[in-house]
């Protein structure tokens, strides 16, 4: 990365200064992260019930928007399941409506197969698809612990968050949770899969830089899509540079003319922060630590948190304007 590169003599630059220029409107989207009227809604004793089944087996109480109801409350209010169970009682109680509320076995049973209602949105314009992946912990001592103890970590582990995000909306589009042990490009068609709409434009770091990448866009968009990823140090130009340079090609050429930095102003590559502000909101508001203790559950759990993002996001977004 540029900024890492370059540490040194970060102090020679000016740091641009940005003000809110919609400040009453994003002031009342913050309250209303908090507001139960928004996380639930009295239509949802219409669907609470399951749909009876026509094939042999136990019958199904509880829908499957029931449990995403209560396990979206258990990510949003940092709840136990337990704790869970006994607010969403309370909240039905306060609503007065007649329904029961699933016990935590259920919601942890539940969890793993279930399938994330996604709102259906008409797309009218191209997706910029910015991705990269970082990590979540799931169990095993903290720091704090290893600091005081001095001891080093025998149980921690993490699992590997991926997160795509649409540019022009702030939306996350496509996510995904992996073992630590996959690579990013692994996971990049699983992602795609999930992007309504055409990508022209695609931002990840380093990573990602690879034909395997590069092929997988084109099939999928054609070869109008504007690939944007940083080569390492030591790339070197393709064999048909001289003729029918490759994208690839183009970005090293412009590095070796304009430097870095400036080939990073160049293509927008200075875009791809914020998929990095959107991780840190993800450990802020959901956190850094899955509750979940098996993978399936893991993965719902991912997913919930998504669509609270998504949800905080169309509350309302701050609009910058620069500072002179």
């Amino acid at each position: 990365m540029p900024h890492k590169f370059h540490a040194s003599r970060r102090h020679k630059f000016d740091k641009k200064k940005y003000r809110v220029t919609n400040w009453r409107d994003y002031n009342e989207s913050l309250r209303n992260r908090g507001d139960l009227t928004i996380w639930v809604s009295r239509e949802i004793g219409k669907e609470w019930s399951a749909q009876r089944r026509t094939t042999r087996g136990g019958q199904r109480k509880y829908s499957d928007l029931a449990i995403e109801v209560c396990l979206t409350l258990r990510s949003v209010y940092a709840l136990a399941l337990r704790q869970s169970q006994g607010f969403m009682r309370s909240v039905v109680r306060l609503m007065q409506v007649d329904l029961s509320v699933p016990d935590f076995s259920t919601l942890s049973r539940r969890a793993g197969g279930l399938q994330i209602t996604k709102p259906a949105k008409a797309r009218t314009e191209t997706v910029h698809l910015v991705v990269d992946s970082t990590g979540v912990k799931i169990y095993g001592e903290g720091e704090w612990l290893q600091n005081k103890h001095k001891t080093k970590a025998m149980r921690r582990s993490w699992r590997k968050l991926h997160l795509g995000m649409d540019l022009n909306t702030g939306e996350i589009v496509c996510s995904d949770l992996t073992y630590e042990n996959v690579g990013d490009p692994t996971v990049l068609p699983d992602l795609l899969d999930q992007v309504d709409g055409p990508v022209n434009k695609f931002l990840g770091d380093g990573a990602y830089d690879g034909e395997p990448t590069r092929r997988v866009l084109e099939t999928r968009y054609g070869d109008d899509v504007e690939i944007i990823i940083p080569p390492p140090k030591t790339a070197v130009l393709s064999p048909e540079a001289d003729r029918n340079p490759s994208s690839r090609d183009k970005h090293i050429l412009a590095i070796k003319d304009k430097g870095r930095l400036g080939w990073q102003k160049q293509t927008g590559y200075n875009q791809r922060s914020r998929i990095e502000t959107q991780m840190g909101r993800w450990k802020q508001v959901i956190g850094n630590k899955l509750k979940a203790r098996t993978f399936n559950n893991q993965r719902t759990e991912t997913k919930i948190g998504v669509s609270i993002l998504n949800t905080i996001t169309k509350l309302g977004r701050p609009a910058f304007e620069a500072i002179p």
